[in-house]
């Protein structure tokens, strides 16, 4: 290209008077990808003035050397802006890119209404990150790299084997349903999972959702839905690779390759490999900071064309993960004893997806997925062995009535068995083990209708039929009114429902010395909903401001709320007799600023409690207060990028044992901050480095000590009273038990990264 680019100029210049006479030249060639822009406006110092010919070419004729300032611009186009230096008689050879100009509004969704539609066309509010916003700050999953959307929060439950689950807007994740390219992982065990291990490389964006979706995707999408759209295979690249390093040790390797198997058929495989096994403990409790973690994902997506573009695509997906976290004595020899503590973990989790378009005239669909997942775990000398599978069908009918109305109708059916070795499973007057299965059948429909350019109505109705709980009803409401191209104002309303079950959702339940005590039958979850947003966007020369305003208001009943208070001893489950509330706004802003300095921040202001027998009580970590950002600068001569992401929190509650317990019952303000900087080598490589945890923040600096009784995780030094109460003891001053619950942040202090990343474009 840059041969033949002067070969070209040479010609030119040959043959124009101003090539004899020049004292310094400034050439180039204008591109989008590898296709030249024509009549793009070349400025230089704001007083010249070109246009790229058929061929994208443009040259300027200067009498003397300096600094010149070039912007160049194109309708449809991201302006591009440089400073060049020019020495007396220099010949300066530009090539520039120019990025499509895309509008957040014009990016489309599929989440909220199960169709391709653009934010500005669709009546429920939906944000969309693409792999771009995750890479300012690289992660070994898109669990962790979820911390940089304003009000999503990856939440760590459990101090020694670190397993997590997703909140949005506060409520924890059992309340989050995820899937993968718009198919329910559906398990409780998905927010733990179900987003670690997918190929960074497979993922083209992630469509969030906040508040309840039960009236389309059923039960499990009660506060809010995260579905990662995974790339197609005749779209992506034909190699991709990602493999960071962090003087922590830790190992990630990230890679995508696509190839074909006929003229027809194209497949997409995807790896991920994660490698934490060098244990640390920087705050001298004698237990891992941070559990170790062995992780392998491979993910295989084919992609079948067919007449009239009808739809057709397979994905496969396996997971394998060892991790452990305890004493620092620990191997596998003590696995299951009771003479060093562990808490280790082995899961074995695939995972089939598979979306088919019927060969009809009417736009009819046919989707599934199944999972099966297998967990062998002991915490201590406790074991938790699991064995779940469920099979998930859809059936899906897109009607287009008239041009103003709208009808999508759909079958669904789920299909569950589980099995464990706890008392879920177990009949308590027989013994007998007697693994759950159920089968809920759903029909859902849902209108639009266009009334006219301006505004836009949805309804839609859900109803379930669940085998112990019977009919479910979950409707929902949706009006949008598009004020103009750039601004837009929703009100979502809705119902939510989930149906519990607490060892697949709360790793608390299994770990630590709390007994597991659940005082009734417990009932299925419900909640109503409503939602306002309002976005709007700002365009100018080389100047982009969209802002996104959010409010909501949550009412559940039948809530299960995890007590740690009522006896240290224990972890109480019972419905919630009153109600609890969730209510809350939140800010998002992007920016960009001559394609220079790009930004995201977002601010969310919530309030979440329960009422109960006219006493209102605060839910344990959750913030009352949250905010992020991520700011980047480019420089573009030097192919250099800075990305500075960060986020930081509002006090929890945290779970302590009884008045004497020494630690805060409140956490502090905390803040996590990372800082990298990025090198364009070519097209093909990338190198990457930084700091996370800039400040060297953790939470252990900040409390007498985070795990109780970590030196005696057995008990065998507890003294009890006649009434089963722990006794304050010279050995136990503050009567405490072994526990690992009071967790709120990460325990990984400051870290260096380093990275690569290689790409070979399609073909």
């Amino acid at each position: 290209m840059k041969q033949s680019f002067k070969l070209i100029f040479g010609v030119l210049i040959l043959f124009t008077p101003f090539g004899i006479q020049a004292q310094g030249l400034i050439r180039g060639q204008v591109l989008n990808g590898e296709e030249p822009v024509i009549h793009a406006t070349v400025s230089l110092n704001k007083n010249q003035q070109a246009l790229s010919d058929s061929m994208g070419l443009f040259a300027f004729n200067l009498p003397a050397a300096g600094k010149y300032d070039i912007k160049v611009s194109m309708i449809g186009f991201e302006s591009f802006y440089q400073s060049i230096v020019l020495k007396e008689d220099e010949e300066k050879d530009l090539i520039i890119h120019l990025e499509t100009a895309v509008s957040s509004l014009d990016e489309v969704v599929v989440t909220g209404t199960m169709k391709a539609v653009t934010r500005l066309e669709s009546p429920i509010a939906v944000e969309v990150y693409n792999p771009g916003f995750f890479k300012k700050n690289p992660t070994p999953s898109i669990f962790e790299s979820l911390q940089q959307v304003n009000g999503v929060r990856p939440q760590l439950n459990c101090n020694v084997c670190n397993t997590g689950d997703i909140h949005i807007n506060g409520l924890e994740g059992p309340y989050t349903m995820i899937t993968i390219d718009g198919m329910p992982i559906v398990s409780s065990l998905s927010s733990v999972y179900g987003l670690f291990g997918i190929p960074h490389q497979m993922i083209e964006r992630v469509e969030i959702v906040k508040g309840p979706a039960s009236g389309l995707y059923g039960s499990e999408a009660i506060g809010g839905l995260i579905n990662v759209i995974t790339r197609t295979p005749e779209k992506a690249p034909l190699f991709s690779a990602n493999l960071m390093v962090t003087n922590w040790q830790e190992y990630l390797l990230d890679a995508g390759a696509k190839y074909k198997l006929s003229n027809n058929l194209t497949g997409l495989l995807g790896i991920n490999y994660f490698n934490y096994t060098n244990p640390h403990d920087k705050n001298g409790d004698l237990f891992t900071d941070v559990t170790l973690q062995h992780r392998f994902t491979i993910f295989n997506k084919w992609s079948l064309q067919r007449k009239f573009n009808r739809q057709a695509s397979l994905a496969a997906r396996y997971f394998y993960e060892d991790r452990w976290g305890g004493d620092m004595r620990w191997n596998r020899n003590f696995r299951g004893g009771d003479s060093l503590y562990g808490e280790s973990i082995y899961t074995n989790r695939w995972e089939l997806i598979g979306n088919y378009q019927l060969p009809v005239h009417e736009k009819m669909f046919f989707a599934f997925s199944a999972t099966g997942h297998e967990q062998n775990s002991w915490y201590g000398n406790t074991p938790y062995m699991a064995n779940q599978k469920i099979l998930f069908g859809q059936f899906t009918w897109h009607k287009n009535i008239t041009g103003n109305h709208e009808l999508l109708s759909g079958l669904a059916g789920r299909y569950n068995y589980y099995d464990d070795n706890s008392t879920a499973t177990i009949d308590t007057l027989s013994g007998i083990n007697n693994p759950e299965r159920f089968f809920i059948p759903g029909i859902f429909v849902q209108y639009e209708w266009k009334l006219n350019e301006s505004h836009q109505l949805l309804s839609g109705l859900r109803y379930d039929h669940h085998p112990i709980h019977k009919n479910i009803f979950t409707p929902r409401f949706a009006y949008k009114w598009k004020m103009s191209d750039q601004r837009v104002f929703r009100i979502n309303a809705g119902t939510g429902f989930r149906v519990v079950n607490l060892f697949t959702e709360d790793h608390a339940a299994l770990t630590g010395a709390r007994a597991v005590e659940i005082k009734e039958k417990l009932k299925p979850e419900s909640s109503y909903n409503i939602n306002a947003n309002f976005m709007n966007e700002w365009r100018g020369d080389g100047i982009s401001l969209t802002l996104e305003f959010s409010a909501w208001y949550s009412w559940f009943q039948n809530q299960i709320i995890p007590d740690y208070e009522t006896d240290p001893r224990k972890i109480i489950y019972q419905n919630l007799s009153g109600h609890a509330i969730s209510k809350g706004i939140s800010l998002n802003a992007e920016f960009s600023l001559y394609n220079r300095l790009k930004g995201y921040t977002g601010f969310t202001l919530q309030e979440l409690y329960k009422t109960e027998d006219k006493i209102k009580q605060r839910p344990l970590l959750t913030e009352k207060w949250s905010a992020n950002w991520s700011l980047s600068y480019i420089f573009p001569k030097a192919a250099l990028s800075l990305d500075y992401t960060g986020n930081i929190y509002g006090s929890m509650k945290l779970p302590l044992q009884g008045i004497y317990d020494p630690r805060k019952n409140l956490s502090p303000v905390w803040s996590l901050q990372n800082i990298q900087l990025t090198k364009k080598w070519n097209k093909k490589f990338e190198f990457y480095g930084g700091i996370k945890n800039l400040w060297n923040w953790t939470p252990a600096g900040e409390t007498a000590f985070l795990i109780a009784r970590s030196h005696d995780p057995f008990n065998k030094q507890v003294e009890y009273d006649a009434a089963g109460d722990v006794k304050r003891t010279n050995e136990n001053p503050y009567g405490l038990i072994f526990d690992p619950a009071y967790v709120y942040a990460p325990n990984q202090g400051r870290r260096f990264f380093l990275g690569i990343r290689y790409i070979i474009p399609g073909s």
